[in-house]
């Protein structure tokens, strides 16, 4: 038991950071633990915003669903970028070169600033025009657009936020992430509720509030990373000399990114197109189907804490030559991983109908979180693979190959799948449901088999 309590402590300070000698079972507690908490945090802030903001009204979470699903498309790009700097980060750090570590930071933030004012400046002017195309009402659009205006003009702090944590998990610094991240969002969380309904001394803002609560928060952790990164208190020290443009840098950043950036810009596109099939079943479905994608979304992320934490074993074992060590990290990630939703799957299934009406008491709403619920975690145990082989090839730098995979799986089979049987069949939102299920299970396999391959430990970054 004092075992299991120092690793704990050891995981939870961050006392070690560097994962290429001792046991692989023990690399992977230490980095997960502190991985897990920081997306448990996240996800404990995703249905704390959608609690509240659940209680303003339909139009309003289903503005939330709408505003998401645009925003996890555009975000894509940033995910491809934190994939790039994770894998190049991760990659130096194996080589012992904590200066090539700081560069590749540097390198991707400038990237990462240049993306967000070309996300950001159309999002903000076009908002009104993004929620009339994703299907959303004259009405709602007319209450909640400011929601949409605001996510997108401020979404630089975002951005930035879930790079500088990129990094740092590269490193190994995964603590320095997850501290991050707690203080965060619990500043948004605590604000939520009072900026949209206007307790205290604030005024109500409905769910204008919610935005302002992300931003501030969100801002509070991008202040605290700059700290962390300037001051040089973990491998990666930021100094004056590293404010330069690095081409060659910037190019193998670009060349990774591109990759990272079409992989998840393929799987988030596939949810735009599924949510703006379940919008033809009205606000009410799209408010059910949004909270039933929080809880996923909760569930989810102590495995993407596990897939990331997948992604910096594999990158600095490689970089410091043991592609064996890399690749059982990553099989053993992802059989803990499995291990651990099937458990998940089953709580699910059995308590989807007293967690949905927690959120919205309306009838319909209600029927389709529960069915949405159950029907996602039909393929929730294979998924493990999926996911956590996709981190690992991302974290070899090898982000192509989870690109093309998610192009067959979700546009030429989920997103067509979705559209037979949910308009054509008649199974309405259950359609969309397995669909989902269905194509992500066949993704699932073929990843198994293309990791066993093994053409992911010959990528150079």
């Amino acid at each position: 038991m004092s075992k299991f309590f120092k690793t704990l402590r050891e995981a939870i300070t961050g006392s070690e950071q560097e994962f290429t000698s001792g046991s692989i079972n023990r690399a992977i507690v230490l980095l997960s633990i502190p991985m897990v908490l920081e997306m448990i945090m996240e996800g404990v802030f995703a249905l704390a915003d959608a609690y509240w903001v659940s209680k303003i009204s339909v139009d309003a979470m289903a503005t939330v669903g709408l505003t998401e699903s645009i925003m996890t498309m555009v975000y894509s790009i940033a995910v491809g970028l934190c994939a790039a700097a994770t894998a190049v980060v991760a990659r130096r750090t194996g080589e012992n070169d904590p200066d090539g570590a700081a560069r590749a930071a540097v390198q991707s933030t400038i990237l990462a600033i240049i993306i967000s004012a070309l996300i950001g400046i159309p999002g903000f002017i076009f908002a009104d025009d993004i929620l009339r195309l994703m299907g959303g009402s004259e009405q709602l659009i007319a209450e909640c657009s400011g929601y949409t205006r605001i996510m997108f003009g401020t979404n630089i702090v975002i951005m930035l936020l879930f790079l500088f944590n990129a990094i740092f998990r590269g490193a190994g610094n995964a603590t320095y992430a997850m501290w991050v991240l707690f203080i965060s969002n619990g500043i948004n969380i605590v604000l939520d509720p009072m900026l949209i309904f206007g307790w205290g001394p604030f005024p109500e803002m409905g769910i204008e509030g919610a935005a302002i609560a992300t931003v501030f928060g969100r801002s509070v952790g991008v202040a605290m990373q700059l700290y962390l990164l300037l001051k040089g208190v973990g491998i990666v020290k930021i100094a004056r000399r590293h404010f330069v443009i690095v081409r060659e840098t910037i190019v193998r950043l670009i060349e990774v990114a591109a990759g990272g950036t079409g992989q998840y810009i393929i799987s988030s596109a596939s949810w735009v197109f599924l949510v703006r099939i379940v919008s033809e079943f009205g606000s009410e479905a799209v408010a059910g189907y949004t909270i039933a994608i929080r809880i996923i979304i909760f569930t989810f992320m102590p495995i993407w804490g596990l897939g990331n934490a997948a992604a910096t074993l594999v990158g600095q074992n490689l970089g410091a030559k043991q592609p064996d060590r890399a690749e059982a990290s990553a099989w053993r990630t992802a059989h803990f991983t499995m291990m651990f939703l099937v458990v998940i799957s089953l709580i699910l299934v059995f308590s989807a109908p007293v967690i949905i009406p927690l959120f919205n008491p309306d009838a319909e709403v209600i029927r389709i979180g529960i069915i949405t619920l159950r029907i996602f975690c039909v393929s929730y145990f294979i998924f493990a693979y999926g996911l956590i082989l996709s981190q690992s090839f991302n974290g070899a730098g090898d982000t192509r190959t989870p690109t093309l995979v998610n192009f067959v799986c979700f546009w030429l089979l989920e997103i067509p799948l979705g559209y037979v049987l949910a308009m054509e069949a008649g199974w309405g939102v259950a359609g969309v449901c397995w669909s989902v299920a269905i194509s992500e299970a066949i993704m699932s396999v073929v990843m198994i088999v293309l990791f066993r391959r093994g053409r992911w430990k010959l990528v150079e970054l």
